[in-house]
C-alpha cells in the first residue's frame, strides 16, 4: 500500500493566500468603500459654502442644513470663508470621501474647470447653488439654481431711472460691488448699467469692492464720502454692505434715504427694516431659502434623472410701504 505524501510548503502557501483573498473579496462586496462614506442607505452631499458674509449667507446655511435634515440627507459641509482654494480643497475631499453628490456655491466665476472635471472623471454630479462658473464645457456640472443676477441689477436700475425721470441736470451715484470676479458682482453691476444707460443724467461717478459685508460697506462709503462732495444715489450690491454705509452716511452729517437715495440688494431682515423706516429706498429681492429646492435635485441627479440646466428662484421688489407689510412674516 501506498503512503499518501503530504503537500508541500509552496503549495500549502497557496492555498492559504487564495483562502485569505476570497474572504477578503466577499468581505469587499459588502461595503467596497471603507475609506468612504458610509453606505447606510443614505444619500450623501458635500456642499461647499462661500462663507459667513452676510446675513444673507447664514439664512442659506441655516436653510440647506435645516432642509438636508428634514430630507433624511446626510451633509456634509464646508465654510471657505471667502477663498477659493479652501473650496477647492473641499471639493477634492468629498471627491476622496466619495459623497454621492457636490454641491457649492462658488466664490468666483473663474478657475474651476480642472476640480470638476476630476468630480465628474470620479462620477459624482456636481449642483451650483446661489452663483454660477464661467466653464465652457456645461457637462462638468448637471444644474445651477439661484437668482437671476442681472435681473436684481436692472430692476434697481428701473426703479431709479423712473425716480429721476424728472431730474433736470447730473444725478452721481455710487456703488458698493461685490467680491470681485464673483457671478452676483458681476452681474448686478451689469443689469443696473443697462438699465441706467436709459437716462443720460444717471452716472457712476465712483464704483469699488465692498466685499458683500457690513464692515467693507461702511469703509469704502467713508472714502467715496471724502472724494465725492455730491453724492445723490447709493447703489449696494447687498444689503449688509447698506447697512455699513448707513454707519459713514450718518456719521458724515447726512441723512440716509434722504440726503442720499439708497438701492440695495438682498432683502433680509435688517435690511427690510432700514426700507420700512425710510433709510433705505428700495431693495431687489434675492431669496436665500434655497435649501428645499436643492435637497430635491440632490435626490434627483443621485437617481439619475434628467433635470433643468438652470432653475431660476422666483423673487419679488420692495418699496419701504412693501417692506413694513412683509416685515412681520419675513422668515429670514
Amino acid at each position: 500500500m501506498r503512503k499518501m505524501r503530504t503537500p508541500s510548503a509552496p503549495w500549502r502557501a497557496a492555498a492559504v493566500l487564495a483562502s485569505v483573498l476570497l474572504v477578503g473579496s466577499v468581505a469587499a462586496c459588502g461595503n467596497s468603500d471603507t475609506g468612504g462614506a458610509a453606505d447606510d442607505g443614505k444619500i450623501t452631499l458635500g456642499f461647499s459654502q462661500v462663507g459667513a458674509e452676510s446675513g444673507w449667507r447664514t439664512a442659506n446655511t441655516t436653510s440647506i442644513k435645516d432642509s438636508a435634515a428634514a430630507a433624511g440627507i446626510e451633509l456634509k459641509f464646508d465654510d471657505a470663508q471667502q477663498k477659493q482654494e479652501n473650496q477647492i480643497k473641499a471639493i477634492r475631499n468629498y471627491i476622496q470621501q466619495k459623497v454621492d453628490v457636490i454641491a457649492f456655491s462658488p466664490v468666483v466665476e473663474s478657475g474651476w474647470d480642472t476640480v470638476l472635471k476630476e468630480a465628474k472623471d470620479a462620477g459624482i454630479p456636481v449642483i451650483l447653488t446661489d452663483r454660477s462658473v464661467d466653464s465652457a464645457d456645461k457637462s462638468l456640472y448637471k444644474t445651477f439654481i439661484g437668482s437671476d443676477f442681472v435681473k436684481e441689477g436692472r430692476l434697481a436700475g428701473e426703479w431709479l431711472v423712473e425716480q429721476k425721470k424728472t431730474a433736470s441736470g447730473p444725478v452721481n451715484i455710487v456703488e458698493l460691488q461685490g467680491t470681485t470676479g464673483a457671478a452676483p458682482a458681476n452681474d448686478r453691476k451689469k443689469g443696473f448699467a443697462e438699465a441706467i444707460a436709459a437716462n443720460p443724467n444717471l452716472k457712476v461717478v465712483a464704483s469699488q469692492s465692498g466685499d458683500f459685508t457690513r464692515a467693507g460697506g461702511k469703509q469704502v462709503m467713508e472714502q467715496f464720502l471724502k472724494a465725492n462732495p455730491k453724492i445723490d444715489v447709493l447703489f449696494a450690491h447687498n444689503d449688509d454692505m447698506g447697512l455699513g454705509a448707513l454707519e459713514a452716511i450718518t456719521a458724515a452729517g447726512k441723512v440716509p434715504g434722504k440726503d442720499i437715495t439708497i438701492i440695495t440688494v438682498d432683502a433680509v431682515k435688517d435690511g427690510m427694516q432700514a426700507l420700512a423706516d425710510g433709510k433705505f429706498n428700495f431693495i431687489a429681492e434675492c431669496s436665500p431659502l434655497l435649501g428645499p429646492q436643492l435637497m430635491d435635485l440632490t435626490k434627483k441627479v443621485h437617481a439619475g434623472e434628467e433635470v433643468p440646466a438652470r432653475i431660476e428662484t422666483e423673487e419679488t421688489t420692495f418699496t419701504s410701504e412693501q417692506a413694513k407689510e412683509a416685515l412681520p412674516n419675513r422668515k429670514y
